[in-house]
């Protein structure tokens, strides 16, 4: 699952549909990441890992079995 900053959404929704997954989508982060300190990195790891968790466990109906 691709995590990028959110100045990247359009970037990353095109690269997606260009590649036939335009269901595909990634989790956001506030942006900019290279000037926080680690404090502020941590912080923004730990309110995003709920996000992680819950797309990395979703349920996924089955592909019907073909006839």
């Amino acid at each position: 699952m691709p995590i990028v900053t959110d100045v990247f959404r359009s970037a990353a929704r095109a690269q997606a549909s260009a590649l036939g997954r335009s269901d595909f989508d990634a989790i956001y982060v506030p942006h900019p990441i290279q000037d926080q300190l680690p404090e502020e990195i941590q912080g923004r790891a730990e309110a995003t890992l709920e996000k992680i968790a819950a797309r990395l466990t979703e349920s996924h109906q089955p592909e019907p079995a073909a006839s």
